[in-house]
């Protein structure tokens, strides 16, 4: 317990606090003392009660992987994801819109013996296991009704850590707090990329920006001192010990994480585009070769060969002026459509149409 209160002034939390502009002095720490739900057999995860990338309100964001939900927060697997629709999920007609299976190739697990530092261990989840997802549909709509509880309690949309039990099947909410970035957000920005090259790697897509500039591959913590202001942070995954060095960099590509880990996050909240679980990344780019980073074309990111030419164009919602029409869209990207459905003020009706491929 000691440790937990020490940790109100470690270095990440006064990194933190300094950089979202907190008063060391305003700030409390309670320490809660719960029953220890044995995910370990099961699975576990993340979930948001609006989609991360576009702040799209009517859907719950949920990801999963097996054994205890470290594994998913630090970054460490890539996890299965499930987008489920809250007005369908209301109306009791099954509301899971998307869903990815994640790799999933090792989980945290009790060790054997409990011995003080050694309580957990980490290990390969066997191949049949990695091939499945790691929640049924029935579990995952009731976790995204939870969400929408828990939202609607607090009146703000929620960021929540949930875990299953493996011995009785049952679902538990083990922590919910502020969505701190998306929920707040009143400028919208517009990537455009005008040309494409070579795509070195590719992952997950976090954010919506485009960042560019020379690759440095970090292997270990160890190396902070070699990222300069404007690099490309290339590594495996990273943890709150990263933060310093993250603030640094133009774009972040890691090999592992999903979109609810840690290197996701705090991009999101530097607003430094990001494409996590790209497996080989570390191998694939090269230190001091130009790259550019692409958040801009959907759900996947992509890392090109040289620097490309691209342009922002910013607008703010509030400025938005009202009109006397519905305005309505063609989009030809489904994976677009949560962010322009975000083009609203209460003075717009807007409808938005994914136009799929035609078989």
């Amino acid at each position: 317990m000691k440790h937990v209160f020490a940790s109100l002034f470690n270095d990440r939390a006064i990194s933190y606090r300094v950089h979202q502009g907190y008063d060391h002095r305003g700030v409390a720490l309670s320490a809660g003392v719960q029953r220890m739900v044995r995910s370990d057999l099961a699975s576990s995860g993340v979930m948001f009660s609006i989609d991360t990338e576009s702040g799209f309100d009517q859907v719950v964001f949920i990801t999963s992987a097996w054994g205890l939900g470290e594994m998913v927060v630090q970054g460490a697997v890539n996890p299965d994801e499930f987008y489920v629709h809250k007005p369908t999920l209301a109306a009791n007609r099954p509301a899971i819109v998307r869903r990815t299976m994640g790799s999933k190739k090792i989980r945290m697990v009790y060790a054997p013996t409990q011995e003080h530092g050694k309580q957990v261990k980490i290990e390969d989840v066997p191949q049949e296991q990695r091939d499945i997802f790691s929640l049924t549909n029935e579990e995952v709509q009731e976790l995204a009704k939870q969400a929408v509880q828990i939202e609607k309690h607090y009146g703000r949309p929620m960021d929540i850590e949930w875990a299953k039990d493996g011995h009785t099947g049952k679902l538990f909410i083990v922590q919910a707090r502020p969505e701190t970035v998306r929920s707040r957000g009143q400028v919208m920005e517009r990537y455009t990329l005008h040309s494409q090259g070579k795509i070195i790697a590719e992952g997950r897509a976090i954010g919506h920006r485009i960042g560019a500039g020379p690759v440095k591959v970090i292997h270990d913590i160890s190396e902070m001192n070699r990222i300069e202001p404007g690099d490309v942070l290339v590594t495996d995954m990273t943890d709150p010990d990263w933060e310093p060095i993250m603030k640094k960099a133009s774009a972040i590509v890691t090999n592992r994480g999903g979109r609810t880990c840690h290197a996701a996050i705090i991009a999101r909240e530097l607003g430094i585009p990001a494409v996590v679980g790209c497996g080989d990344a570390t191998e694939r780019m090269k230190d001091g070769e130009n790259v550019t980073v692409s958040c801009a074309e959907g759900d996947t990111g992509y890392v090109y060969a040289e620097l490309l030419e691209f342009s922002v164009k910013s607008s703010s919602v509030e400025t938005m002026p009202d009109l006397p029409l519905k305005v309505m869209m063609n989009v030809g990207n489904p994976d677009r459509a949560f962010d322009f459905a975000c083009y609203r003020t209460k003075a717009w009706a807007l409808r938005v149409w994914n136009l799929s491929s035609t078989v």
